[in-house]
């Protein structure tokens, strides 16, 4: 089936890897992601992946919490080099050539990010994984996430999420919020919705590159976005 887009960015946060655990790695929800993420790949799309770290260590509240941010935001770094390793053996358990490619140089585990490399494996087939945020404090996964779309030519963003798409207000807290199908970069900024950090949605606005927010949850739901259903919300100019 012919699908509407043929280079994807997939952003996924690290509390997604946790299922229903307090923190750390759920096995069963990373074998989830990496089916969902099968079914994509065995189509012809190039498909390249940002991890957070938040379910082992997040950076902002560790700093919060007395230690140093530029030290905070290194250690959350590594902790998205764990979740990559951990999707890259599930997808590979899968039969999907995969490649990590960390912003961090640790030869052992991943290869150095290099532009011209991660367009290189995408083109041969792989799943390219993106680790280490974009190698400097200051800078969350979400802007690194926007980054690296650029980078690789990325024809759109989609950003997994717990919810159906960008709301007025938290779903989870009030059930009142209104659901967008659509919304402009400039009412995701002036409303102060979290979609992804402003850095982020100013890249993607700067650049033109639209954003689809889903819910990782639903199954089959990259698969139909990548088909053209309308799912989610929909964030662009």
């Amino acid at each position: 089936m012919k699908h509407k887009y043929k280079k994807v960015l997939l952003k996924l946060s690290g509390e997604a890897f946790m299922g229903k655990k307090d923190y750390g790695i759920d096995q069963k929800i990373v074998q989830y992601i990496s089916k969902e993420i099968e079914d994509v790949s065995s189509s012809g799309v190039h498909l390249a992946i940002v991890i957070g770290g938040g379910n082992i260590f997040r950076g902002l509240e560790a700093s919060a919490e007395g230690i140093e941010r530029t030290t905070a935001d290194y250690m959350g770094m590594l902790a998205t080099v764990l979740n990559a390793l951990a999707l890259q053996n599930a997808l590979e358990h899968h039969g999907i050539e995969t490649r990590v490619l960390s912003a961090i140089e640790m030869r052992e585990l991943a290869e150095p990010y290099i532009r011209r490399r991660a367009v290189r494996h995408l083109e041969k087939g792989r799943v390219v994984i993106f680790a280490g945020g974009t190698g400097n404090p200051y800078f969350t996964t979400d802007t690194a996430a926007a980054l690296r779309a650029l980078e690789i030519g990325a024809q759109i963003i989609l950003k997994a999420t717990k919810v159906e798409g960008v709301y007025s207000s938290d779903p989870l807290k009030n059930t009142r919020a209104k659901k967008f199908s659509e919304i402009t970069y400039i009412d995701v900024l002036k409303k102060g919705l979290k979609v992804m950090d402003s850095t982020a949605v100013s890249l993607c606005m700067d650049n033109h590159i639209p954003i689809i927010v889903f819910n990782l949850m639903g199954k089959g739901n990259i698969k139909n976005i990548l088909r053209g259903k309308k799912i989610g919300t929909l964030v662009k100019g």
